[in-house]
């Protein structure tokens, strides 16, 4: 399963899930004649372009579903494992992998879903299949050079032609509909099929309808992170949002106090954070927002998050962000760190207080200068937030 950020599917159940959908995954191929090897080779012949569509149609459906699921916050992209890119290796194991898909007929995937089913040429291709996989592995130390060449990291294409997701996500399922129409052609040509390709009836006119709404629902669901941010650059909308503020005063005190139930979430550079560090503070950044981990970081009950960072714009900024992503017990340092080095850690008192309740501000100021430097020297820096998650390496 993607990793969802409602831990829908635990750990344990989430094998089974896998193996539900790896029988579906098995069904859909069989159902969609990749069983056949006449099937698949026909693409590479031009007489049968069911693959190509079948992987299209897949591939665009996967893409707008992830765009959909991480618009809403119910999936953590950065988990999401991306195969590193080797170019070199890539193109010659792709001339390989193509040249093993018109000689056999096969990919990995349909070889085993057609050896189920009994096909004798299927059981051939799976174990030339794993005796390839022992020869590259016993001779993996004459090769290892080259497969570890050229490494690209781990792009995505839309970031390498320098675009917006949504417009890659339209163009994608655009390019499908149009090679669609295209094979059609060919596929009709080469089987000598008179008919035309596409015709205006309601199946054809109804499956073109659903594509364009697809490629234009790309438009509708923009990347969560760009779109909460685009929000908080709003100056006008931020500083009109209902905001809670604490005094500096009161988060002297928590911290004199020692409260458990106060938790500081600091927005510095980390250096800086390193430098100062709180007590009962974690360095936090806006990428924690959206991963899955932190995600649960603010949403134990019961306690106070107060947002801190040099400025108070900075804070509130933050703690808006927060709370369009639907965060509650958010609170922000009343005119910033600032405000706080100036009148509690650096406080000096330059007039007599005017009644009580200034005289024992004062006093309380006074002391907390001296307590809290303190309380920060014996405080461990912790952060940036610990990710105990890793994107789990895999795919097909």
């Amino acid at each position: 399963m993607g990793p969802l950020v409602p831990d829908v599917v635990s750990n344990e159940f989430n094998l089974i899930v896998a193996l539900v959908i790896g029988f579906l995954f098995g069904v859909i191929l069989e159902q969609a004649g990749f069983s056949t090897s006449k099937k698949l080779v026909g693409m590479f012949y031009g007489y049968d372009f069911t693959v190509l569509r079948v992987f299209f149609t897949a591939g665009f459906v996967a893409m707008i579903g992830v765009i959909i699921l991480d618009h809403f916050g119910l999936l953590d992209v950065n988990l999401i494992y991306i195969n590193p890119t080797y170019v070199g290796p890539a193109i010659v194991g792709g001339v390989i992998m193509g040249l093993g898909f018109v000689i056999g007929g096969f990919c990995p995937g349909t070889s085993i879903c057609a050896s189920a089913i009994g096909k004798i040429d299927a059981m051939y291709f799976v174990l030339g299949t794993v005796l390839g996989i022992l020869i590259f592995a016993e001779g993996y130390p004459l090769w290892e050079a080259f497969y570890k060449s050229g490494y690209a990291g781990t792009p995505r294409i839309f970031e390498t032609l320098g675009i917006s997701q949504s417009l890659f996500a339209f163009l994608l399922t655009a390019v499908a509909l149009i090679s669609f129409w295209l094979t059609s052609i060919i596929e009709n040509k080469i089987n000598g099929v008179k008919k035309p390709a596409i015709r205006f009836t309601p199946y054809y006119m109804g499956l073109t309808l659903v594509g364009v709404l697809v490629a234009v629902s790309a438009f509708m669901f923009p990347p969560r992170k760009s779109y909460y941010l685009e929000k908080i650059n709003d100056a006008k909308f931020v500083n009109s949002y209902p905001v809670k503020k604490m005094t500096v005063d009161e988060f002297a005190f928590r911290i004199v106090d020692k409260d458990k139930k106060m938790v500081i979430l600091d927005f510095r550079p980390l250096d800086e954070y390193k430098k100062m560090s709180l007590p009962n503070s974690v360095s936090y950044t806006v990428d924690n927002f959206f991963e899955k981990e932190p995600h649960r970081f603010l949403r134990i009950r019961h306690r106070r998050y107060v947002f801190v960072a040099n400025d108070e714009m900075t804070e509130r900024k933050m703690a808006v962000l927060a709370m369009e992503l639907g965060y509650q017990n958010i609170e922000i340092l009343e005119g910033g760190l600032n405000k706080f080095k100036k009148e509690i850690l650096n406080f000096k008192r330059t007039r007599e207080p005017k009644n009580k309740i200034e005289a024992a501000t004062f006093k309380f100021r006074e002391e907390a200068k001296v307590i809290i430097p303190e309380l920060i020297k014996e405080n461990k820096p912790k952060g940036p937030i610990k990710k105990k998650l890793k994107r789990v390496i895999g795919g097909c």
